[in-house]
This record gives structure tokens, sequence and C-alpha cells, in this order.
């Protein structure tokens, strides 16, 4: 008598959304650390849509390159302290010693390559004023539709529209705006809306239904 070959174990289901002691659903990443919490609360997935909150936000997603968002989160105070409240104006005028300063800031990312990203952004986000302003740039690259992920494994991590908006933030003298990461800033700001289905976020900005 043969004996039955061992049943393979069944998958484990997808990763979904994670119901907390509120009764709310997030995804995994927001449901534990407080301060990751309080952010995909009350302002992931929101619109922003002035000049200086873009040009923050296209800033810290540069400086995140190879780093957890906890760690970028963390630090967003001492970013905003170092970088003047990131006034496009102000960091424009960066000089080689506000490098220097900030390469010696510990409670900054001291990389200097994303530093200098940060002044060349802030000067191209100026010239951009001539033209049609940074916010409403990456605005225009909002698709027609958005992802409508069950699972985390559904998220995208690029689209068609982060390349493009990648290729042309880069033409308009832009650094560090690769698609991936132009990707993270649509979400970060609404521009897609990629909160689980079943998550208590979804629909939340406003700009795409539930």
């Amino acid at each position: 008598m043969t004996t039955p070959p061992a049943l393979a174990p069944a998958p484990a289901p997808a990763p979904g959304a994670v119901v907390g002691e509120d009764g709310l659903a997030r995804p995994a990443w927001a449901a534990v650390d407080p301060l990751l919490r309080a952010y995909y609360d009350h302002e992931w997935g929101m619109p922003v849509t002035d000049e200086q909150g873009v040009y923050e936000r296209v800033s810290l997603e540069a400086f995140q390159a190879g780093l957890s968002w906890a760690t970028i989160l963390r630090k967003r105070p001492a970013f905003r302290a170092a970088f003047d409240g990131f006034d496009p104006d102000v960091v424009a005028a960066y000089t080689e010693s506000d490098v220097e300063r900030l390469m010696a800031d510990a409670g900054i990312v001291r990389n200097r390559r994303k530093i200098e990203a940060a002044v060349t952004n802030a000067r191209a986000t100026v010239r951009l004023r001539q033209d049609m302003g940074l916010g409403r740039l990456v605005r225009s690259f909002r698709p027609a539709t958005t992802p409508r992920p069950r699972t985390f494994a559904e998220i995208p991590t690029r689209s068609a529209e982060s390349e493009a908006l990648s290729k042309e933030l880069r033409r308009r003298g832009f650094a560090f705006v690769g698609p991936t990461t132009m990707y993270a800033l649509m979400e970060a700001i609404g521009i897609v809306d990629t909160h689980l289905l079943d998550s208590h976020r979804r629909g939340s900005s406003g700009i795409w239904p539930s």
C-alpha cells in the first residue's frame, strides 16, 4: 500500500487591514507604533496643495529613500528646524556653509547628496512659479482611476503617472525624484488612494470615492 503524499500546507491568507483595540482597521505598518498610527489617521493620504507643503513632502520622500518612513517621521521636527520650515525661498538661498551645517546636524539624515538635492529642488520650486507652480504641476499627474487594494501586496509601488511625473520634474531641474519616490508622494498627498478597501481611512481624502 503506497503512502499518500503529504498535503502541502494551505497558503496563509494575504494580509489585509489590522483591526486595532479601538475597533478601527488600518494597514499593518500603521497598526502598532503610536506615531505612525497618528500620521496614518490624520495626515497620510490627505490633500496637500500649497507650494511649501508639497516641497516639504518632496524633500522628506527623497530623504526616506532606502530608509523607513518611521525614521523620517521621528526626525521630521528636526528636519523642519534644520531646513527653516522648508521655506523654498530660504532653502534656495543656502550656500555650501549651510550644507556643511546640515551635514553636522545629528537630528536629520546626514546624506550629502540628499541634502544637496533639497537645495536644488528648492531652487527648482522657485523657478516653477514662472509657470504653473509645484503644487499644480504635481496634481496635474493625477490618474483617471485609483487602486482598490484589498491586501498590502496589491498596492503598487510606481505607476505610469509617477514615471511621467518623475521625468517632468527631472526636466525641470529636480533631483532625487525617481518614479517610486514620486508614487510615495502621490500616496501621501492624496493624488492616489492606496488605503486598503477595509481601512477606516479609505476615501478620507475626499478626492476618490471609497
